[in-house]
């Protein structure tokens, strides 16, 4: 059995998931801090709309986005300043269906850490004439830490495991798009089961690495918070 083409999709899902990962901690982290924090009205509204993937079928999120990254959507604005006609079937079109679909798995728990911290850690920073910049990186983001972990954790791992998604806005281009779901897709309608029956255990195995590691940090850093009280 030939297993060289087994490598690209692999190593195309970690590219994937690491920029993805990165873009939803950068996006969502602001984002949960506003959430928490505001008493704006809107708030919640706001906080449905990121929710959206959790309930939408990949599809009707796909096809929506594969709209907004073609040539009658960013992609012509994009055509107005460059060659770019579409970000469909591309991996810039992938990260960002990627980071939009994985959103809520990052924003939610990193919102419920920071609305769990409270108001006397960040009145007394305030109390020692802490900006509001000092307050948010000196005592909200460590004190969030079991947040910021496991939205991490689970971003990447949500990303790596996509499909629906991934294949309305990617297809299938190998080195470009074609990661290791869709590679499981094409390898069982080609009936390579061998290789579709690798990736599959790979993914499964992966699967519950992530849930082990993410219920191990959750306990340790709540043992630790006992400890510090």
């Amino acid at each position: 059995m030939e297993f060289a083409d087994l490598w690209p999709p692999v190593f195309l899902s970690l590219k994937l998931a690491s920029y993805t990962t990165l873009g939803l901690l950068i996006i969502g982290t602001p984002l949960a801090w506003w959430l928490a924090r505001s008493c704006n009205r809107f708030k919640e509204a706001v906080a449905a709309i990121i929710a959206l993937p959790l309930v939408l079928p990949p599809t009707v999120l796909g096809f929506y986005l594969l709209i907004a990254l073609g040539p009658s959507g960013i992609g012509g604005v994009l055509n107005s300043f460059s060659e770019i006609r579409t970000l469909a079937f591309s991996f810039t079109g992938l990260l960002i269906g990627s980071i939009v679909y994985s959103l809520p798995f990052v924003v939610q728990p990193i919102r419920n850490s920071f609305e769990a911290i409270g108001n006397r850690p960040l009145e007394a920073a305030a109390t020692l004439r802490a900006s509001p910049f000092d307050v948010f990186f000196n005592v909200a983001l460590p004190l969030a830490r079991p947040g910021l972990i496991t939205g991490a954790v689970l971003g990447f791992s949500h990303t790596i495991g996509e499909f629906g998604v991934v294949l309305m806005i990617g297809g299938n281009i190998p080195g470009e798009t074609r990661v290791v779901s869709v590679a499981i897709f094409d390898f069982v309608e080609n009936l390579e089961w061998g290789k579709a029956h690798i990736l599959a255990a790979g993914l499964l195995t992966f699967s519950f690495l992530v849930i082990l590691l993410t219920k191990t940090i959750e306990n340790r850093l709540t043992r630790e918070n006992r400890h510090a009280s």
